[in-house]
């Protein structure tokens, strides 16, 4: 890499969350990549998905990616119960909701008090860090220039919450949940039942007919795929961390604030960003009927669906390279707007 890559923490302080509760001497890891430009109007927020610290995202940024670091800013603040920053399995006493708003308004902070930044030039996002985005849109509609939408909703709907109950549910069953979202130790066999959840949903179903598992990812067989790829992934996570994030997840909604009062429509019309949604057409989680109820309700908004059988794997496509084409495509595009 021969861009500026700089990493940091950035102390909030005792920060008191919108649903109750307060993280102590709270803490957001950061990752930015390229330059600050004069103007201070070359900045992209990236924020991150389940589960995902700013190593595993920084992949997409570099010259010839899908986000340039020669010409951007770009800034990847570690979501709270990622492991990095001030997370649900290193504190008894963590909040039992922290919401996506929550997310954002910390990450505000870092931007304007520590890079003294008061406009950005997008929010770009995949999963859950594309709710985030959308939820940069639509309380800061004023300061946010564009908006990239990757397999992701300003909502998440009824289908997305129950997977995510038949999650938190599997994590509740473990004889080490003492409750609260925490556990007495990791509870292995809930963690391996977690992972087997997970594999049947972030992959579609015409990923496993075509056993693309086998020919494009190299297992042997199905089951050797779910060890490997899923058991192993989900048993190093800890469970706290998956529990808080899960939550998170299941709340997320860009109007449930006293400043839109549950109003979907009004908060998707307070939009100014250009938004671009870029689903993908097999994703289970984020479905392209969902993005379309939304863009008719933005002021200005295109939607592209990802023409791919990777299911929700689609939005983040390392190593996925027709997917990764479309991806870059639609995103340079867009930032040239």
């Amino acid at each position: 890499m021969t861009w500026p890559i700089q990493d940091g923490t950035f102390e909030l302080g005792d920060f008191e969350v919108e649903r109750g509760g307060v993280i102590r001497q709270a803490r957001l890891r950061w990752q930015s990549h390229g330059t600050l430009n004069a103007a201070r109007d070359n900045v992209i927020m990236y924020p991150c998905s389940y589960t995902a610290t700013h190593e595993g995202l920084s992949w997409l940024i570099g010259p010839d990616k899908i986000l340039d670091p020669e010409r951007w800013f770009i800034v990847i603040p570690d979501m709270f119960s990622n492991g990095l920053s001030s997370s649900a399995a290193d504190d008894p006493e963590f909040p039992p909701l922290v919401t996506m708003r929550d997310n954002v308004l910390a990450q505000h902070r870092l931007l304007s008090e520590f890079f003294g930044v008061d406009h950005i030039a997008a929010a770009y996002g995949f999963s859950m860090g594309a709710g985030q985005s959308y939820h940069w849109a639509a309380e800061f509609p004023e300061m946010v220039e564009r908006a990239i939408i990757v397999c992701g909703s300003a909502k998440t709907s009824a289908h997305n919450k129950v997977f995510l109950s038949g999650l938190l549910r599997t994590l509740e069953a473990a004889p080490e949940y003492i409750g609260g979202g925490h556990f007495s130790t990791e509870p292995v066999a809930s963690l391996r039942a977690f992972g087997h959840i997970y594999a049947g949903w972030g992959l579609s179903q015409d990923f496993y007919r075509a056993e693309l598992y086998k020919s494009a990812l190299g297992a042997p067989d199905l089951e050797t795929f779910l060890r490997t790829d899923w058991e192993a992934s989900f048993g190093a996570r800890r469970a706290a961390n998956l529990y808080a994030q899960a939550r998170t997840w299941q709340e997320a909604d860009i109007s449930a604030n006293s400043r839109y009062g549950g109003d979907l429509k009004a908060a998707l019309n307070a939009i100014k960003a250009k938004v671009v949604l870029l689903p993908s057409e097999t994703d289970l989680y984020f479905r392209v009927a969902d993005n379309a109820l939304e863009l008719a309700e933005l002021r200005h908004g295109e939607m592209k669906a990802i023409p791919s059988i990777w299911g929700h794997r689609a939005g983040n496509p390392m190593g996925i390279p027709d997917d990764e084409m479309f991806l870059t495509d639609a995103v340079r595009s867009w930032l040239d707007r």
